[in-house]
């Protein structure tokens, strides 16, 4: 059965401070993510040896790395418009990889893919509400004061 090799805090502390020192790294999503992906490598490499997981193993590692890579490159978007949907393929990634999560359960075993699937539940919950911050964005105008002549109203 595969195991978390580093529990969160050890691996926080364990983060580049090239990545770390970002403002990206303020997004929990984000963080969370990196970190799925980190744990996910021994998940695939077991997976990788079964015959009958290879490509269960490539989808769930491209899935997987998809969401940061999504929430990065949406934060790094100047509209909110353009957040919101690479935001919204973070999430479908996200749920892709649930989905990859629990096929693998045979092979991982059921604590090991449940643990990764609430993982996966929170983040999904996290864009969730990120997507929606995004999307309910009003682009509010300044409101325009138009002074007018006395004479020119007459």
């Amino acid at each position: 059965m595969a195991q978390l090799v580093i529990d969160y805090a050890e691996w926080e502390q364990s983060v580049p401070q090239s990545i770390s020192s970002d403002a990206l790294w303020r997004v929990e999503a984000y963080r969370l993510a990196l970190y799925a992906t980190d744990i996910a490598w021994h998940d695939v490499t077991k997976l990788g040896q079964d015959r009958r997981t290879v490509s269960l193993a490539d989808q769930l590692y491209r899935a997987l790395g998809s969401i940061s890579a999504n929430v990065a490159e949406g934060y790094s978007r100047e509209s909110d418009k353009e957040k919101a949907r690479f935001y919204e393929y973070a999430h479908g990634s996200a749920r892709e990889a649930r989905d990859w999560y629990f096929k693998a359960r045979h092979l991982l075993g059921e604590e090991a893919c449940n643990d990764r699937i609430d993982r996966l539940t929170q983040i999904t919950r996290l864009l969730n509400v990120m997507v929606r911050d995004r999307r309910n964005r009003v682009v509010k105008e300044a409101q325009a004061i138009y002074e007018a002549d006395a004479g020119e109203m007459a």
